[in-house]
């Protein structure tokens, strides 16, 4: 056998030996996990309809006094093209798969009270104060812990960002993530309602490159705004003024190049990206299309306990993560194939009578994702009984799929981007482009929407007006009483307080949120998970233990977004 021959096969045999290696340590990192904290990665332990969150098992109709509330119509409603999925009819109707008709979600119903009142205010504090994300050093944790052949995303945002919302590593370098405020989505996803989090948002790294492939901030700054213009289908301000000219595009559709602060959708025809992804497009090899993000698009989303800032005593978000969770968009959907989706869906619903849904399957695991037809994938991390990030298994990654998969609420699969601040008072919001630890909830003024037949509409204030409660549950009694008078009617003052600062309802009390967090802190104690996130220290009332399928919701009036 020649020298060379040798060689060759020796690299061969230390590359199979080196892949065996990795396979066994990925293998003894999860198996210690399973052990350490009682779970299965592979396993179903629970149901396959966990997707279904624990909202939908909401009883509309209060016990006693009969009155309907309807929590359902801000996910559950017609969905502006091309999301073409359009379930409002759950608004009215309980539309649960035989195999999951109990509720699940067998956490709602637990007393923890005893177990949460062994956690003092100042352990508790202590705790949500610790970085579970970073370690002394700032070295981000979970790169250290997850194996070299871990196959699917590997956290690497710092958290340090530049006055625009920009994440930089500890080199100065940008990491391409970009930090963005929003309006936080109705009921559940408020603060008061037990959690704080952040999203950011990363394109592919073509919409950061001139043609000659060099990083160029502003070329990257002009794309996010393009993206942002396209996703939501309306003209955004810049906040800075552009040189059309060195760019080639007409972004303000005034027909000349010129100086432009805005990305305009007068004409779509005429819309390019900038830099070395405008190149790609007229190539074909990007995507710009209304309504969708380009492929390879990434959000981070990181949710965390309620933490209480020593100086203004204001609720803010905590250093440590109760998960980290990842969407990534892998392919492009044409309109067509979308609705496709959609229709496929509802002709399943009409064979089946409309009387019961099936359990959905997604493909993928829970290290690459799992896929919810439209091009994307979900994949996160949750603390483990020590409180240190873990990956989470496939059944809790299920748990994600519901609100992300053939929903009307959502743009392109996310929520948070289309409610992005936006406008040109600088010094107000900043163009929304900033982390929420550099700049709060106080302060910001009431978001307006247009409904169907009811007109323009403050989006909280009629939350509450339908809802009845700061929450699905109608569980928060501070709302209640701040918000409610003894007919159930929004005090007048409060309404008129909430639309100059959404905050007032949005955000807890100092005794609130140490409450929820140590509810909290028990489940993650308990690692059950499967059986609902919810951070409860009493059991729920206003929830269905079983779904009866001669009951509906009680709901007459649909609402819909117009």
């Amino acid at each position: 056998m020649n020298y060379t021959l040798t060689l060759l096969i020796s690299l061969l045999l230390l590359g199979c030996a080196n892949n065996t290696n990795d396979s066994r340590n990925n293998s003894s990192y999860l198996q210690s996990l399973e052990e350490d904290n009682n779970i299965s990665y592979t396993q179903i332990r629970n149901s396959r309809g966990i997707y279904i969150t624990s909202m939908c098992y909401t009883k509309t109709q209060d016990a006693t006094t009969k009155k309907v509330s309807n929590p359902c119509y801000s996910c559950h409603t017609k969905g502006k093209t091309p999301n073409y999925f359009n379930d409002s009819t759950l608004q009215k109707e309980y539309n649960f798969p035989d195999d999951i008709a109990k509720n699940p979600f067998s956490n709602l119903f637990k007393d923890r009270s005893n177990e949460v009142s062994k956690i003092s205010d100042n352990a508790i504090l202590e705790y949500v104060r610790q970085s579970n994300y970073f370690d002394e050093n700032r070295s981000i944790v979970l790169n250290k812990k997850l194996p070299k052949d871990w196959k699917g995303y590997r956290p690497d945002c710092h958290f340090n960002f530049d006055d625009e919302g920009f994440d930089r590593d500890d080199n100065g370098k940008y990491t391409l993530w970009r930090a963005f405020r929003y309006y936080p989505f109705l009921g559940t996803f408020w603060p008061t309602n037990g959690s704080t989090d952040d999203v950011l948002i990363r394109l592919d790294s073509v919409f950061s490159q001139n043609d000659a492939g060099e990083f160029n901030k502003e070329i990257y700054t002009l794309n996010l705004a393009i993206v942002e213009a396209i996703s939501k289908q309306k003209d955004i301000a810049l906040s800075l003024h552009v040189n059309e000219s060195d760019y080639g595009v007409d972004l303000n559709q005034n027909g000349v190049l010129d100086s432009s602060n805005k990305i305009a959708l007068a004409s779509f025809d005429k819309m390019s990206y900038v830099g070395k992804a405008k190149t790609l497009l007229e190539k074909k090899k990007v995507h710009l299309s209304l309504g969708l993000f380009p492929v390879n698009t990434e959000f981070l989303h990181s949710v965390r306990y309620l933490d209480i800032d020593t100086n203004t005593q204001n609720i803010v978000m905590s250093k440590r993560m109760k998960e980290l969770r990842y969407a990534k968009k892998y392919a492009f959907k044409t309109y067509s194939e979308i609705q496709r989706v959609a229709s496929a869906e509802l002709w399943e619903a009409q064979a089946q009578d409309s009387a019961k849904g099936t359990i959905s399957t997604y493909r993928g695991d829970f290290q690459t994702g799992l896929d919810n037809d439209l091009g994307w994938k979900y994949q996160g991390f949750i603390e483990d009984k020590k409180g240190a990030l873990r990956p989470q298994t496939h059944e809790e990654t299920i748990a994600c799929m519901g609100c992300h998969s053939h929903l009307g609420a959502t743009t392109d699969s996310i929520f948070s981007f289309a409610r992005k601040f936006e406008g040109v008072d600088k010094a107000q919001q900043d163009y929304g482009w900033n982390h929420w630890s550099q700049k709060g909830l106080v302060g910001v003024k009431e978001p307006q929407v247009e409904y169907k037949n009811q007109g323009l509409k403050y989006e909280y204030s009629f939350y509450l007006q339908n809802n009845h409660s700061g929450n699905e549950f109608r569980n928060n009694d501070e709302v209640k009483e701040k918000f409610f008078d003894n007919n159930n009617s929004i005090k007048s003052t409060m309404k008129d307080a909430l639309h100059n600062d959404i905050s007032l309802l949005l955000l807890p009390s100092k005794e609130r949120a140490l409450a929820l967090n140590k509810a909290y802190k028990v489940l993650v104690q308990e690692q059950s998970y499967i059986y609902g996130r919810e951070g409860n220290a009493a059991a729920f009332e206003n929830v269905l233990e079983e779904f009866d399928e001669e009951e509906n919701t009680g709901i007459e009036h649909v609402i819909v977004v117009e």
